[in-house]
């Protein structure tokens, strides 16, 4: 009788498709990471299995389930950079750059909360993935701080740059919190995404809600965002 952790029967892939299995191993592992209730206790063996394969074959790819896991943040990460940088090329104001990062940002957690929360979740254990894996995620929030100040100070001459770190630590830290709750609690009567993210970058910008509803409703939706 076959063991119960044997991996299910797949057809090989051609000679020169290695690069496919390596997508699948990818797309299994973010699919499990997005989806499972502890992706932290995420293994190897739980991997190969989503795809069909032998623990083993993951080795000519993979060095350890931690480098796995790299990969699947950076190329996270890489998505959310791609749709914040999309929104802040097309932006025509300093407020209109910022309002659009953020909108990318918050659209993109919603949409996509497993994704979010491997991210954003701080459920990795640092013995498996270093946070060296997360540097790209203190890029995103430079960005954020950048387009803050040259909204609030754009001569950068009232505050210092301590200051200016705050206030962006303290919008990302807003914005994050509204994605957060938004996913886990989605009982609550919310109002629509766009109110709460326009009342919020107003608070942190000292601009009129409707001047920011205004360029929110002009946005599109996010585009090229990968599935949970």
């Amino acid at each position: 009788m076959a063991s119960a952790e044997q991996a299910p029967a797949r057809r090989r892939n051609p000679r020169g498709q290695g690069r496919l299995l390596k997508a699948q191993l990818v797309e299994a592992a973010a699919h499990l990471l997005a989806t499972l209730e502890q992706p932290e206790t995420l293994t190897l063996r739980q991997v190969a299995r989503e795809v069909g394969v032998a623990p083993a074959s993951i080795y000519s790819h993979f060095p350890d389930l931690g480098a796995l896991i790299e990969h699947v943040l950076r190329l996270r990460y890489d998505e959310v950079a791609r749709l914040m940088n999309r929104a802040a090329e097309s932006a025509a104001t300093p407020l209109a750059t910022l309002v659009g990062q953020c909108a990318a940002y918050v659209r993109w957690g919603v949409e996509q909360p497993g994704s979010y929360r491997t991210l954003f979740g701080g459920r990795m254990p640092a013995d498996l993935v270093p946070g060296s894996a997360h540097g790209a995620g203190a890029e995103l929030l430079g960005s954020v701080v950048t387009a803050l100040g040259d909204v609030t100070d754009p001569g950068r001459n009232r505050t210092t740059d301590a200051e200016q770190w705050q206030a962006g630590l303290l919008l990302w830290t807003a914005l994050h919190g509204l994605v957060s709750l938004y996913n886990d609690h989605g009982n609550i009567p919310w109002p629509p995404l766009n109110d709460l993210l326009a009342d919020l970058l107003s608070l942190h910008t000292a601009r009129p809600s409707a001047e920011i509803a205004a360029l929110l409703e002009k946005i599109e939706p996010n585009q090229g965002s990968s599935s949970p």
